[in-house]
Formats: structure tokens, C-alpha cells, sequence
């Protein structure tokens, strides 16, 4: 074991790395300053464990009923040798499928029994064989569908399987990644955070199916950045898609397995005796994560099982209030000086005259409001 791997085993206590999986991965990107986080999911801590431990257990998570909603729904899109998947993604590209498409399940083949992870080292063989014949060479290639490929990813030098819901190749030359979600469209409008969480994991399989291309010598932009979203319509169950450009989350994804790639580099300001063993002392514990700097934003109550946690310790930072409460206020760290800006009672730093002119304005005009004043 090498002194690297040592220490993060050391980290995680006496217990086997948490694997990653498509909602991980996409999970670290939504906060990439945030070094407790690398440091931990470098680590392959078991987060929800470990807040449990520390008095603030993650409050989020699917429920069984949405499960088992969007299994129907996947279900019912992909019967009949996807067919109707394959005219709702030829009609959004804007191309002819020229026929139906061949079909390929890749996790048929698994050998009854296997569950876990011991199957996939076949079916990874195979998605990459499938994969990899399917790439385009040529106009008028007939349409080809794929339904649970398996594909792997580095994450902190762990390989990390990942399983997108359908891969489409040969429509407009490209293969297209799949995504089937249970969440609706409705009046052409579905919910934002909804749609960024999907782009987000798309961009993982994107990168992940990039790779295997390269891997096989093939161009790796075969795959496009943009993916196909499938929704049921208003409060009905018919399918319908969107397309949804990823370039940007692919961008923040490679920087996000970058830096943790180095993990080193995270490791030098970590101090030596840091630990996120679930078995220590609930108090050891708490200190030892306080010893990291985090960045909490109210944005990572949905996406981290710590952040409740990191909340508890910010509740004093105007971090606390949001990303554009930060920004309006940069340079302005505590809620008390804030403050205290506000109310005159201090001028501030020359650097903070600007949050400062800004919060004494947003004082007065309370002030008129609660006074019944005109502004």
C-alpha cells in the first residue's frame, strides 16, 4: 500500500472505500471549492454514516414510490425493442432513424444469480465491445440502441462503474446518451434543479463513454455533448424529449477528477491526526472535520450528506446566506460585522467601503419600510 493510499485508509477508519456511482460523481461538482468534501469523497468516507454520527443526519434521498415511478416509466419507454424511444429521438435530433434500430440489452447475459459488483467485469467487456463496433463510419448506417451498458470512470483511483439508462448510436452520426427520468415537463417547462441534477450525471456517462471510445482508438467526440432527456408529459405518462447541451458540466466535471486525481496536493493541508471514522468519538470527530476549511452554500442541503452539519458550523458566516449574498458582500465574513456595517457602527476595511455603502442602504430602506416611509 502506498503512503497515499495509507493515509486516506487511515481517514475512513478501518472500513472498505464507498464506491462512487453516477450520483456521486455528479454530486462533486456542485461545490468544487469545498476541500472537506474532496478530501472525504477522495477517501471513499462513508458520509451519510458519518453524519449520523456527528448529530446531523442527511434529511434527503429518494423516496421508494418515486423508485418505483420512474422504473415503471423506464419500463414502459423502452418496450417493444424501443421503438417509440427511438422516434422520440430521431424526431428531437431532427434525423431519419432509417428503420428501427437493433436492440442490444447488455445485461442479459448476466449469470443467473449475479448480483453485486461480481458480474461486471463481463458486462463491461461486453458494453465495450458492443460500444465500440457500433462507432459511426458512414451515411445510412442503421440505427443502433443500447440498454444497460456498463461503463467505468477514475475517480480518485478508484475504477467506478456506471450504468446510463440507454446509449443511441448512429442517429446524426453520433452516439447520444439517454437519460429516462420519472420527474414531468409541464407546458414544455420541467423543474430546473431537476434538469441540472440530470445534466450533471449525463455529463458523467458523456465522459465516461468518451473514454472507452478513445480507449478503442476511436475519436472520442463521436459522442455528442448533447443528451437526450426523456420526461413524461404534463401529468400523463407519455414520453417525451429534450435535448440538453452538457459542455459546461463536462468542463467542471474534468476539473472536479482532476483535482482529485492529486490528491495529494489536498492531502498537505490536512492535518496529521484528521480522521472521519464513523467508530470515533462523536466529539473527536466534529473537531477533526472543523480542522478542514469547507465552503458551504445552501445549495449543498440537497446534494451533501455533511451539510447540515457544515451549516451548524457557518450559522454565523454570511457564507451561510447564499452565493450571492457571499459575492454582494465579499471581503464582509460574519453576520456580526455585517451588522454592524449596516448600523454605523463601524466604517470598515477600505476594501469593504462598497459591501458596507450597500448594507447601510439596504438598513435605511427596512428602516423606511418598517416606519410606514416612502422610499
Amino acid at each position: 500500500m502506498t503512503s497515499t493510499a495509507q493515509r486516506l485508509a487511515e481517514i475512513r477508519g478501518d472500513v472498505p472505500p464507498r464506491r462512487h456511482n453516477a450520483r456521486t460523481i455528479a454530486a462533486l461538482t456542485g461545490n468544487p471549492g469545498c476541500a472537506r468534501r474532496a478530501v472525504l469523497d477522495s477517501a471513499g468516507v462513508d458520509k451519510p454514516k458519518l453524519a449520523e454520527r456527528v448529530g446531523f443526519p442527511a434529511r434527503f434521498g429518494q423516496s421508494r414510490f418515486a423508485i418505483t415511478r420512474g422504473n415503471t416509466f423506464e419500463a414502459q419507454v423502452k418496450a417493444d425493442g424501443g421503438a417509440e424511444l427511438l422516434r422520440l429521438v430521431a424526431e428531437r435530433l431532427g434525423v431519419d432513424p432509417g428503420g428501427p434500430a437493433t436492440w442490444t440489452d447488455l445485461g442479459a447475459d448476466d449469470r443467473p444469480g449475479q448480483s453485486g459488483q461480481s458480474g461486471q467485469p463481463d458486462r463491461s467487456a461486453r458494453s465495450r465491445a458492443a460500444l465500440a463496433a457500433a462507432a459511426p463510419t458512414g451515411a445510412g448506417e442503421q440505427a443502433a440502441l443500447f440498454d444497460h451498458p456498463l461503463l467505468g470512470l477514475d475517480v480518485a483511483g478508484q475504477r467506478v462503474h456506471l450504468e446510463p439508462d440507454l446509449v443511441a448510436a448512429r442517429l446524426a452520426g453520433r452516439f447520444h446518451v439517454v437519460e429516462v427520468k420519472s420527474f414531468p415537463v409541464i407546458d414544455g417547462q420541467a423543474d430546473p434543479g431537476k434538469v441540472a441534477a440530470a445534466a450533471i450525471q449525463s455529463a458523467v456517462y458523456v465522459l465516461a463513454l468518451r473514454e472507452l471510445l478513445a480507449a478503442e482508438g476511436h475519436d472520442p467526440e463521436l459522442v455528442s455533448s448533447d443528451v437526450l432527456l426523456v420526461c413524461p408529459r404534463d401529468f400523463a405518462n407519455q414520453p417525451v424529449a429534450s435535448l440538453v447541451d452538457v459542455r459546461k458540466q463536462l468542463l467542471v466535471l474534468r476539473r472536479q477528477l482532476d483535482r482529485m486525481a492529486r490528491i495529494d496536493d489536498l492531502l498537505a493541508g490536512v492535518p496529521a491526526g484528521f480522521t472521519a471514522d464513523p467508530a470515533a468519538d462523536p466529539a473527536d470527530l466534529r473537531r477533526s472535520l472543523l480542522s478542514v476549511p469547507a465552503r458551504y452554500a445552501p445549495d449543498c442541503l440537497a446534494a451533501c450528506e455533511l451539510a447540515y452539519f457544515c451549516r451548524h458550523a457557518t450559522r454565523a458566516e454570511t457564507a451561510t446566506l447564499g452565493r450571492p449574498v457571499r459575492e454582494a458582500l465579499g471581503g464582509v465574513a460574519t453576520v456580526a460585522e455585517a451588522l454592524a456595517l449596516a448600523g454605523g457602527e463601524h466604517s470598515g476595511q477600505p476594501e469593504q467601503a462598497e459591501a458596507a455603502a450597500l448594507l447601510r442602504a439596504a438598513a435605511r430602506l427596512r428602516a423606511d419600510a418598517l416606519a410606514g416611509r416612502p422610499a
